[in-house]
């Protein structure tokens, strides 16, 4: 079975390894930036989501918040 791209992009999202983030981020449009932000936003925020996927998303969003176009 092929993995689709957006597993993939997930997968390296999730991955807490900083420059997989990045990398996985920087190649996003703004409008994509904007919608992945949002959610990953949700899944550190709401309860349903698993704990490890919880803090898979916050190591994101620190990232994130540390990369420039996020200035």
């Amino acid at each position: 079975m092929d993995i689709e791209p957006i597993e993939i992009l997930w997968g390296e999202l999730l991955s807490r390894q900083p420059e997989k983030i990045r990398a996985a981020f920087i190649s996003l449009t703004e409008e994509e930036r904007q919608a992945v932000y949002a959610h990953l936003k949700r899944m550190s925020d709401e309860p349903d989501w698993h704990i490890e996927q919880q803090k898979s998303a916050q190591a994101a969003l620190l990232v994130i918040s540390h990369l420039p176009e996020a200035g």
